[in-house]
């Protein structure tokens, strides 16, 4: 079993397709399928079946597919390693966001890490936190900025490191009786349409853990997996919105009220997993401890 088989392998199963995933690397498609062909001969199990949808994985493919990724990235850390011990740091580093980012410090800090290390290749990808954090531990992204509420806690095989605090706030039309409130208890809300994300966000399981916890369920009026747009359905008067205060950032035409009993904040930290983080992500790391001092709370 060869390294190269196994990223041809990992490949295919991404693409779903041979010829795709031999433009990816690239490499000759009858290449790219006969080392297939030489991997399942070894292992004696066929990977891949095909039909009229594409190309999809067996039982045996699906088995092997988190393991050929784990040795290509322990390669990978390898070699980096290697590479590194000359004071050239060179590799990839890909990194997981959430959105929205309560303030530039983090994008300051990637602008310092290129100039620090312009060799690094950097990929930047946006996503929920549970998503960022499934594609952390399956090894696609080496370091995530993810957003927590007040009943989350971090994934226990991960360290992290606190970046920011924001209060999560309401969002109301000028003219809805609560505008001129100032500070409302959530229970306030238990008449009220809510306008919110989806429920791949944290933001919406915290909203509803406290709702329940407050002694009823939210009324959800409409849900997007946009804060913009979760802000201008507030401001069409679809209904009260509740989100992190970043949110509101650059919009008009809604009044914003304080959120007590409880307070629910949102908190941004940087997570990663220590046994697999490459060099260029433990650079990355130790430039993040130097620019990602917490904030101070807005409120």
């Amino acid at each position: 079993m060869e390294l190269r088989q196994l990223a041809y392998f990992v490949a295919i199963a991404e693409e779903r397709n041979f010829t795709r995933a031999a433009e990816r690397i690239p490499i000759a498609q009858p290449a790219i399928s006969q080392q297939i062909r030489r991997l399942e001969a070894e292992l004696g199990e066929r990977l891949f079946l095909r039909d009229r949808r594409g190309v999809r994985l067996t039982q045996a493919g699906q088995a092997l597919l988190p393991h050929a990724r784990a040795t290509l990235q322990a390669a990978d850390v390898g070699r980096e390693a290697v590479v590194a011990l000359s004071g050239l740091l060179t590799g990839r580093l890909t990194i997981g966001l959430v959105h929205p980012l309560p303030d530039r410090r983090f994008l300051h800090l990637v602008g310092a890490f290129h100039r620090s290390h312009p060799r690094i290749e950097l990929t930047l990808v946006e996503d929920q936190t549970d998503a960022l954090l499934a594609a952390l531990a399956a090894g696609q992204l080496h370091v995530a900025l993810i957003g927590q509420g007040r009943y989350d806690r971090p994934p226990p095989d991960a360290e992290s490191l606190l970046v920011a605090r924001e209060p999560v706030v309401v969002a109301v039309h000028p003219t809805h009786p609560l505008a001129d409130r100032g500070r409302i208890p959530l229970r306030a809300l238990q008449a009220e349409p809510m306008v919110t994300l989806t429920r791949a966000s944290k933001l919406r399981t915290t909203l509803e853990t406290a709702c329940h916890a407050a002694g009823f369920a939210p009324r959800i009026a409409a849900e997007t997996s946009d804060l913009g747009v979760v802000a201008e359905l507030a401001a069409e008067q679809v209904g009260v919105a509740v989100l992190p205060a970043s949110g509101l950032e650059g919009v008009a035409g809604l009044v914003r009220l304080g959120l007590t009993h409880p307070t629910l904040d949102r908190r941004i930290l940087l997570v990663w997993h220590p046994a697999t983080c490459p060099p260029a992500g433990r650079a990355f790391l130790t430039l993040a401890r130097e620019h990602l001092v917490p904030a101070p709370r807005s409120t």
